[in-house]
């Protein structure tokens, strides 16, 4: 496979910074190297441009950095779009979960009736008047459904980028009271850790992958660092303890390759300075590999 590696080193959607750091951490954790020992050819588009955010107005308290993160998410969903149409994989390297906004935006013009496995301790399924934070990273899955700021909502001129019928959240545990309100009206498919818990992680993987690649629907995969514990990710912005573990985030991902409908990809929430060793980054490596063929044997 010819996969193309675009870093997207937003960390304008979260309070915490370092995540801007997050694409040269992995690249520098082996990636190409290990991809290519895997026998894909990489096509590496290097860093999009993306402000400081000592440099940007804030905006609006309850959406934070709203302007230059919609310029970013609208040059990153062309890029990812031009991948697609040369035949390539897009690999996004964030950056915080923003980056989907770009992501998926750019996967969903040329695969509409595209669905998304969101593994992430989070829903991200905010709007502006149930955010406690008003960071934009925890809005973005509920934009691509079609809810929100209409400024989100129409990046690329069009909403929704996503049916809700083929949106997967996998590992959530850390859910604010309107975000969970919302979950439910609009009957999105979430399976908790207390769902993997009680079924085991193959059985929700293959409910998962059975919902977003209805109809043999192709399949974004987005993966946050945060799903898994803070003991195997401590480089993440917002930590939540009882995470996925090394193993089951790993097989997690060898599901998603053996099913054959993953088109594309996004790896984000790598915080570089909160991390130790690189570890974080080391551990995002194995799993994009894990996620596209490696198998232990």
């Amino acid at each position: 496979m010819r996969i193309c590696v675009i870093g997207a080193p937003i960390d304008l959607g979260a309070d915490r910074r370092g995540v801007d750091i997050g694409p040269r951490a992995i690249r520098y954790a082996g990636l190409h190297e290990q991809l290519q020992r895997l026998g894909h050819t990489v096509h590496d588009m290097g860093n999009l441009a993306v402000p400081q955010a000592d440099d940007q107005l804030v905006g609006k308290s309850r959406l934070k950095y709203l302007e230059p993160i919609i310029h970013a998410s609208e040059e990153l969903s062309q890029m990812v779009t031009k991948a697609l149409e040369a035949q390539e994989f897009p690999l996004i390297l964030g950056g915080d979960h923003s980056v989907a906004l770009g992501s998926i935006g750019g996967i969903a013009r040329t695969h509409p009736q595209l669905g998304v496995i969101w593994i992430d301790a989070h829903a991200d399924f905010n709007v502006e008047e149930t955010t406690p934070s008003g960071n934009v990273h925890g809005m973005i899955l509920a934009a691509l459904a079609g809810l929100g700021d209409e400024r989100l909502t129409h990046i690329g001129g069009w909403a929704p980028k996503i049916d809700k019928d083929k949106i997967v959240i996998v590992g959530a545990r850390d859910l604010d009271p309107g975000e969970q309100e919302l979950l439910r009206t609009h009957h999105i498919h979430v399976f908790t850790m207390s769902h993997i818990d009680r079924d085991g992680l193959s059985t929700i993987m293959q409910r998962a992958l059975e919902i977003a690649g209805a109809g043999n629907s192709p399949i974004h995969l987005s993966l946050d660092m945060d799903s898994l514990d803070p003991h195997e990710a401590p480089g993440v912005g917002t930590p939540v303890r009882g995470g996925l573990s090394y193993r089951e985030a790993h097989f997690a991902m060898e599901m998603v390759y053996e099913s054959q409908h993953m088109v594309s990809m996004d790896v984000v929430e790598v915080n570089s300075i909160l991390d130790r060793e690189n570890a974080t980054a080391l551990l995002a490596v194995e799993l994009i590999l894990s996620a596209l063929g490696k198998k232990i044997l």
